[in-house]
């Protein structure tokens, strides 16, 4: 027998905490990574909701929210001026402001400076809610065309420091691995998988844009076709 109030309503012990104490909300929001089309409309009914968006550049969130004729205050939070905005965005979140947060592209919180925020937020006994989108990261593995069950995720690689431990890594690795590089870098990145004996890889460039491609097969033929510009992301299969 229920207690009479709400028998029909289905809120958790989570949900009922954060009622009671009218604590506000960090909404993690994820982004388009190309084309805009792919926004969920549950991103945009957030960023119609809450009260401020704290983004990495406030330029191409403007761009977003301007393309669907949305108007809301931007704080800019990049890995430059997290430490001194977190502060803030925590303080705004405590006077019972909601916030989105979002990266330059993609889901908030994986290779980019939010994943501070949304700790300190937990930390400071906030709501943090994920609000999906797209990733980078699920859209590539998902048109690689091997079993993609288990693999490892690595950010970007380093530019010199650890840069040689994580080659030992991709040259023995019993699953799939997929990173992130620049296009300053990729052509020395490709020229050391080779050396280390990797011979197939599968490189996705500016995924779900308009110049989007995909280059597979090996790598002295991907050096061969591949354009160094834009957005990269490189799946190394199992060596074992």
């Amino acid at each position: 027998m229920g207690s009479g109030w709400c028998d029909d309503c289905s809120w958790s012990g989570y949900d009922l905490f954060f009622l009671l104490n009218k604590m506000s909300t960090l909404y993690v929001v994820g982004t388009p990574i190309g084309n805009l089309e792919d926004i969920t409309l549950r991103a945009l009914k957030v960023f119609k909701s809450v009260d401020l968006i704290a983004c990495e550049d406030t330029r191409r969130t403007g761009f977003l929210l301007n393309h669907f004729q949305i108007s809301k205050k931007l704080v800019s939070y990049h890995q430059h001026s997290r430490l001194q905005k977190i502060e803030y965005l925590i303080s705004e979140l405590k006077d019972g402001k909601d916030i989105a947060v979002v990266t330059d592209a993609g889901t908030p919180g994986i290779a980019d400076p939010a994943g501070v925020l949304i700790a300190k937020a937990l930390e400071s006994k906030i709501k943090v809610e994920p609000i999906p989108g797209p990733s980078v990261l699920t859209t590539f593995l998902s048109v690689v065309g091997v079993d993609t069950s288990r693999f490892l995720f690595l950010g970007f690689l380093p530019k010199k420091k650890g840069r040689a431990t994580i080659f030992e890594l991709l040259s023995g690795s019993e699953f799939p691995i997929v990173f992130l590089e620049s296009p300053n870098r990729i052509i020395k990145t490709l020229n050391n998988l080779s050396e280390i004996g990797i011979k197939e890889i599968v490189v996705g460039r500016e995924l779900t844009k308009k110049f989007e491609e995909i280059y597979r097969g090996e790598i002295s033929e991907v050096l061969e076709r591949i354009r160094p510009q834009g957005e990269l992301v490189v799946f190394v299969p199992a060596r074992k």
